[in-house]
């Protein structure tokens, strides 16, 4: 079953910040929904393990994550790929940043591919669950990227 993501987000930090956030292994691991490990591979390449919940089954996943053609601080491809109790899946995202007068614009889009069990749910559900998801990352990058408050 194909899956397909896209959207637009604001982030209220500059675009350095916003772009080593994202480059950084500690920060992604505590941002992915359900990521309980993020293993350094060497280069960009990681070694995920997740524990999800899709509609009303539960499972964990091991999977692979690379980062590439990037062009910093404006763009890098995300690769993903991974299996586990609920199935399978693999997809190529990809998102660019600008700068704003108050912070930076995140573009993103993305494609995937996704089978077994879990795709047993129906598109409509996955894409709801899909857009859950990646509402769960943003909320907890904006709370990662925040600026501290002052003293």
């Amino acid at each position: 079953m194909k899956l397909d993501i896209g959207g637009e987000e604001i982030f209220e930090v500059p675009i350095d910040a916003l772009w080593n956030a994202l480059n950084e292994p500690a920060v992604l691991k505590k941002c992915v929904p359900g990521c309980k490990d993020m293993i350094a591979e060497g280069g960009d390449r990681f070694k995920l393990i997740l524990n999800l919940k899709v509609a009303s089954v539960g499972g964990s996943f091991e999977g692979e994550i690379s980062l590439s053609g990037k062009s910093p601080p404006a763009r890098c491809n995300v690769t993903v790929s991974g299996s586990g109790t609920l199935g399978h899946g693999n997809g190529l995202a990809t998102f660019a940043l600008e700068p704003q007068p108050a912070g930076t614009l995140m573009r993103y889009s993305g494609e995937g591919e996704i089978g077994g069990l879990v795709a047993g749910v129906g598109q409509r559900i996955l894409k709801g669950v899909a857009k859950h998801l990646i509402k769960q990352f943003f909320t907890s990058l904006r709370r990662e990227t925040a600026p501290a408050p002052p003293p």
